[in-house]
């Protein structure tokens, strides 16, 4: 295969932090490119490098693509390349629908007139491509975050995209939706898209990948031809840390007590939809000590449950009994639910878990305020 994109040397230093030393890496056209490392490797400061986040003279080093050399100094440089990344934290505007979304900045318009017939009829045929069948003008805060992924790889096929950068694309979201995604690489491979892929889960990278280059302490360790020899998950792993891992899993034994969280006949019926009851009896117990897994499939009801438990946050007409300990609990509010003694992470951290304006202290803080002040102060 014909090389795409080469990246020479690329040393990129921060005050008191060398995050990328040294940094080489080929990508061929049409190949998958796994780049995988341990947290803080340098994975996605390269990716920002490549993209122009970082714009040249930022850095040493040089990139080439398509053979010739290339200094980006912004996004805008990147994609006329036909380079689009996917960050982690997706760039979606939540109130646009997905059209509006998917040609921001691209509009299908003449002499400054949007042409929304076009603009809708493109929109339908790049969902098709990633495997969405919802309306264009849906708006994208009524997508789960799975959704949202396909439909920022949408957006990425509207741009015209040679070279796709995905930054940890699975990480918010559960198996099925993981699996769909996977399988739109392979089929975007097949059209001929070269993707570079970043992710921890080295089962989705072994699935896809046809090399694999390992990143650790921001420089390159190996780069790893899946095409030609097996590559076990033991062989990425001890490349990332640097040593064999005798245990992935440190054994352990769990010392399970008596019942702690008791839910009965738990019912909850959609916010919205008057006739549609979202939970249906659902009843499970937590014993002090115990992990207990939620599964199911999309839709299925696990957020809805988890959110309606905690301060009925999801849902309207809640029936059935919370206790703690054997006794009653009142999780009517989420103050409430807290003053019980459960806590909630969200699924989706940016949107619901945290004010993004404030500071660490200040999130971190704001479930307990009562335990860091005085008098109200």
């Amino acid at each position: 295969m014909a090389t795409l994109l080469e990246m020479r040397g690329i040393t990129k230093t921060f005050p008191g932090v060398r995050a990328l030393d040294n940094v080489n890496l080929d990508v061929e056209a049409g190949e998958i490119h796994a780049v995988v490392g341990e947290n803080g490797a340098g994975k996605s400061t390269l990716m920002k490098v490549l993209s122009g986040v970082y714009p040249h003279g930022s850095y040493d080093g040089e990139i080439r693509f398509d053979g010739a050399p290339v200094a980006f100094r912004g996004i805008t440089d990147s994609e006329a390349c036909g380079i689009i990344i996917i960050h982690q934290e997706l760039a979606l505007v939540p109130l646009l629908s997905i059209a509006e979304n998917l040609f921001l900045g691209n509009e299908a318009a003449t002499r400054g007139v949007i042409s929304w017939p076009e603009t809708f009829s493109r929109t339908e045929r790049l969902l098709r491509k990633v495997g969405l069948s919802e309306p264009p003008t849906t708006r994208v805060e009524k997508l789960g975050v799975g959704k949202q992924q396909l439909v920022e790889i949408a957006k990425a096929l509207a741009k015209d995209v040679r070279l796709l950068i995905l930054d940890e694309p699975t990480a918010a979201l559960q198996e099925t939706d993981s699996a769909k995604l996977l399988d739109l690489l392979l089929e975007l491979k097949a059209q001929g898209i070269t993707s570079i892929l970043i992710s921890h889960k080295l089962s989705e990278v072994s699935r896809v990948a046809d090399r694999i280059t390992v990143i650790r302490d921001g420089a390159t360790v190996s780069t790893l031809n899946a095409r030609t020899e097996t590559i076990s998950e033991a062989r990425i792993i001890r490349d990332m840390v640097g040593r064999d891992m005798a245990h992935r899993y440190p054994e352990r034994t769990p010392q399970i007590g008596e019942v702690l969280f008791d839910v009965r006949d738990w019912t909850v019926w959609h916010p919205e939809q008057a006739d549609r009851r979202m939970i249906r009896g659902a009843s499970f117990h937590v014993r002090r000590g115990e992990i207990v897994g939620i599964a199911g499939l999309m839709g299925a009801g696990r957020t809805e449950l988890a959110m309606s438990l905690f301060g009925r946050n999801y849902g309207r007409n809640h029936t059935g009994e919370v206790l703690l300990n054997g006794a009653p609990i009142d999780t009517s509010t989420t103050a409430r639910a807290i003053a019980a003694g459960l806590a909630y992470v969200t699924e989706d951290r940016k949107a619901l878990g945290l004010i993004l304006d404030e500071s660490v202290a200040r999130n971190v803080t704001l479930a307990n305020l009562a335990g860091v002040s005085r008098r109200g102060v």
